[in-house]
């Protein structure tokens, strides 16, 4: 059976009920003990962050969950019908909403349903200060372009590196810019109670109206050792080999 195509409104409002949804449970007391509540809501990245949070309680820290109140226009990337992968359907959202920290800024999430099933989001991050999303290259439909694979995976490939063993730093044929905020974390995270990631999630991403490449992921534990997420927003301007971090979360 064919499954119905998904549509730019359609995505809009499944993030206007999830955040209503995600506020809901926020609500619950020590939420992130419920399991059913947070396989229902959460996925990859986003479900390690929330399994985290039974670690901030036993630290007697506060909750890095906060409930979103989205302000301003909500931006959707969405891909072809065609180019939906067969075991469901993803798209990427922006907006604006304060972070921990009590600040508006941009956010990125990317989100993902199986048939019949609501959408669960899967990564997220704030976006840098200074920094802003790409535009994307659109078909004349208003569908984004297809990210290139093969890219995707030597990108992923290159953070599983840099902060796994930074000897092999640049094998995957691609290198963080000087400027990442991964370069400026490592040296602190790693003193700390960093464990190594054991892959990623999923890579959602667009070709960029420039020619560029723009991908977010989440960096990911082994499920039975989570001890962080890194979450990324990142940007490979065409023709080079260096990656741009337009977004990042550490959460641990």
């Amino acid at each position: 059976m064919t499954r119905a195509a998904l549509t730019a409104p359609q995505a809009g409002q499944a993030v206007k009920e999830w955040v209503t949804k995600y506020n809901a449970l926020l609500k619950k007391r020590k939420w992130w003990t419920q399991d059913a509540r947070l396989d229902a809501l959460f996925m990859e990245g986003a479900l390690h962050e929330a399994v985290l949070e039974g670690n901030h309680e036993a630290f007697g820290w506060k909750p890095g969950h906060k409930p979103i109140n989205l302000t301003g226009a909500l931006t959707v990337y969405l891909p072809r019908p065609e180019q939906q992968p067969p075991i469901g359907d993803w798209f990427i959202g922006q907006a604006t909403y304060k972070d921990t920290k009590g600040y508006a800024r941009p956010h990125v999430l990317a989100f993902f349903r199986t048939p019949g099933q609501p959408f669960r989001l899967a990564v997220s991050t704030p976006i840098h200060w200074g920094q802003r999303m790409p535009k994307a290259r659109l078909d004349a439909d208003g569908y984004v372009t297809d990210m290139d694979n093969t890219m995707a995976g030597a990108v992923a490939e290159e953070y599983q590196n840099f902060w796994n063993n930074e000897k092999k730093e640049g094998a995957s044929g691609y290198r963080l810019a000087r400027n990442s905020y991964s370069r400026k974390a490592f040296p602190a995270v790693n003193k700390g109670l960093y464990a190594r990631f054991a892959g990623r999630g999923s890579v959602f991403g667009f070709r960029t109206a420039d020619g560029g490449s723009f991908f977010l992921f989440a960096m990911l534990n082994k499920p039975k050792g989570i001890n962080q997420v890194l979450s990324e927003a990142l940007l490979v301007p065409k023709g080079s080999k260096t990656i741009q971090e337009l977004g990042a979360n550490w959460f641990s």
